[in-house]
């Protein structure tokens, strides 16, 4: 079936569903909007590294191809979308020299990174078009995948969308000493969706507004219907699930265990041997994956596979991209039984504990149409919604049990730890146990986590990481006193 047939099979998907959806809260709750898959043969594109400590660029637009479809894209520096892979020493100073070269106000917000509250990308901490920002920073954080990304006042959604995105990536020496992959054999992998045939223009209806935007084409590192060449060794991938609204499950076509070493905030304690991993929006892990025992010129796939507990999601499963063995060499890399000690934040530590309730309560009101409130309040930059202390400890539950709707919940300028989940899936998973800035809540599901404020005073925002949610008002403050 050729690519246009493809299309008109899936519109009229799309078509059938949305007659037969029912109304809930004055809002028609659809399935996400089906992947359709295509031959994965087009090169997998690898951003440009470039070093943090001494470094400029500019937010701009484009008009490319990508796909077969001409596109308007936004993009971080020379590229034609996303942006270049940020590097740095843990405990080196950043010093990134910014341009807006759009013609909207935008910020960059430093997702996972412990940073000064006006250095955060507050949501009307805005860089005006034709304006520029310097950014200045000492870097606290643990070595880990972190990335970057736009984060304006209900803008978040349609500036990531068009590409505003890129890795951050830290490093120490202790992390070196491990001998984990490196060079070519440690490939950062950002997934979207995107609405190729619709021009990459960001135009959600209601319905995207109450689930999420979802589009029909994987890209991955902007690519679409990408292709890695590997050879029979051990290579480390940092995942990252850059979408606005979708969660995939990743997993391996033929079945095959890998190891789970990193998750938000860095390496783990231990690798451990996973199938599959879930990750929502904002969320990252770095794995380890051998291809030491596939024959040359074999083929495996990465996949999302289909995952319970979504009323809007999870139902489908489809491709992600293809891995082909294209050269035998001797795979001698021998993962360490510990990677990196982390150090348990004791409940007895607690000095407060706030519960908020993320269920499904939307409203019509000012953003689109849809309010995705938390505790009944949307988003006021006027108001303090929580004060809290810096270097004091507090335990945050997030109670979906009477929402609909999944809800990655996000914190600004931090890392926490998750304690507990209730309900729905009812345990923390493998990939839950390290360092993490954002946590899925399933419907019918608490999750709890334990913070440690850092020494960071000012404000900041938590909010759903589903974009479109966040964009209506789902988003709260805190200030660090």
């Amino acid at each position: 079936m050729n690519k246009l047939k493809l299309h008109v099979v899936f519109n009229l998907i799309l078509a059938a569903t949305l007659l037969s959806c029912t109304k809930m809260n004055d809002c028609c709750l659809i399935s996400a909007r089906l992947v359709i898959e295509n031959s994965l043969s087009s090169p997998l594109a690898i951003p440009m590294v470039m070093n943090a400590t001494n470094a400029s660029f500019a937010a701009k637009s484009n008009i490319v191809t990508i796909g077969g479809n001409k596109l308007k894209t936004l993009s971080y520096g020379s590229g034609e979308i996303l942006g270049p892979t940020l590097t740095i020493n843990q405990g080196e100073e950043l010093n990134i020299a910014f341009e807006n070269q759009l013609t909207e106000a935008t910020n960059i917000h430093w997702h996972g990174l412990e940073v000064p509250a006006a250095q955060d990308g507050y949501p009307t901490d805005l860089i005006q078009a034709g304006n520029s920002f310097s950014y200045n920073f000492r870097i606290t954080n643990r070595p880990g995948t972190y990335w970057y990304h736009p984060h304006p006042e209900m803008a978040t959604a349609s500036q990531a969308y068009q590409g505003l995105a890129g890795f951050f990536i830290v490093t120490s020496p202790e992390e070196r000493a491990l001998n984990l992959p490196g060079g070519i054999y440690d490939v950062p992998l950002v997934i979207q969706d995107k609405r190729l045939a619709e021009g990459l223009n960001y135009n959600p209806i209601s319905d995207d507004r109450s689930i999420g935007f979802f589009g029909e084409s994987i890209l991955v590192n902007g690519t679409p219907n990408p292709m890695m060449e590997v050879e029979t060794q051990t290579y480390r991938l940092r995942l990252l699930n850059g979408s606005n609204a979708r969660i995939y499950n990743f997993t391996l076509s033929n079945g095959m265990k890998f190891k789970l070493i990193g998750s938000d905030g860095g390496l783990l304690d231990a690798p451990e041997e996973v199938s599959n991993i879930l990750l929502s929006p904002g969320e990252r892990a770095e794995v380890l994956i051998g291809f030491g025992n596939l024959p040359i010129d074999s083929e495996i796939f990465l996949e999302s596979a289909t995952f319970a507990g979504s009323v809007s999601q999870g139902s489908q499963s489809f491709k992600i991209m293809k891995f082909k063995i294209t050269k035998v060499v001797d795979d001698n890399f021998i993962v360490k039984p510990s990677l990196m000690q982390i150090q348990k934040i004791s409940e007895s530590l607690s000095v407060a504990s706030r519960k908020f309730n993320i269920g499904h309560m939307m409203a019509h009101g000012n953003h689109g149409g849809v309010n995705h409130p938390i505790d009944g309040k949307t988003f006021n930059p006027g108001r303090r919604d929580e004060v809290v202390k810096s270097g004091s400890v507090e335990v945050w539950e997030f109670d979906n049990t009477t929402g609909t709707e999944v809800h990655p919940m996000h914190l600004h300028g931090l890392q926490f730890q998750v304690l507990k989940r209730t309900g729905g899936r009812g345990q923390i998973q493998p990939w839950e146990k390290g360092w993490k800035d954002t946590v899925l809540a399933f419907p019918g599901e608490k999750v709890s986590i334990i913070i440690r404020f850092p020494q960071n005073k000012g404000k900041f925002v938590f909010h759903c990481h589903n974009l479109e949610h966040s964009d209506a008002g789902m988003m709260l403050n805190f200030e660090i006193q």
